[in-house]
């Protein structure tokens, strides 16, 4: 039952996750965590953080970890498989239409018209890690500080993205967590 879910869940995010990965992130997180309730949005956002870091397609790097997680081996090339058979199909079918009706303005409206849907999904998912780390022992402040600083170096100084998600990640690693502090110094005491 689990692989079935699992080919169902990468096969439907592969499949209207028309732009790339940028668009098919928010249809894993929806099947994921929402569907299927194989994870948290924390743990999907780890995920997320470290595909990132990653070179290749973050689709097909998601379903890898994830169908592994969920059923082993074999998950993982369930997973796979489903993520990228759907892009296999419409590919050959979408370059044969594409080469035939290239110069009509329909195909190019069609092109164009992706666009905003695909930054609308962006924006969504977005504004939901914001509000989660703003809750998160972050609080605003801090959330604000690193989206400002992030969006700085990755717009204006043109610092690679894997780069930022890698010093997050080693702060975050090294930062000494109050709370364990307090336990310790009770402990001891």
């Amino acid at each position: 039952m689990k692989h079935r879910q699992l080919f169902i869940a990468f096969f439907r995010s592969g499949i209207l996750g028309y732009g790339g990965g940028p668009s098919s992130i928010p249809l894993v997180k929806k099947e994921v965590v929402d569907t299927f309730k194989w994870m948290d949005s924390d743990e999907f956002g780890d995920i997320l953080a470290l595909a990132n870091a990653l070179p290749g397609p973050i689709n097909t790097k998601m379903a890898g970890y994830i169908g592994y997680r969920v059923c082993g081996v074999l998950g993982l090339l369930n997973a796979l498989f489903a993520s990228i058979l759907p892009s296999i199909f419409f590919m050959i079918i979408l370059l044969n239409v594409l080469n035939t009706y290239k110069d009509e303005p329909w195909v190019r409206g069609m092109s164009m018209a992706v666009v905003p849907v695909v930054a609308v999904m962006l924006a969504t998912l977005t504004w939901d890690f914001v509000k989660k780390s703003s809750s998160s022992s972050l609080g605003w402040g801090w959330t604000l500080l690193f989206v400002v600083v992030s969006l700085v170096l990755l717009q204006f100084l043109n610092v690679h993205p894997a780069i930022i998600i890698f010093a997050l990640l080693l702060s975050a690693l090294l930062k000494k967590d109050p709370e364990k502090s307090k336990e310790k110094e009770k402990t001891s005491a």
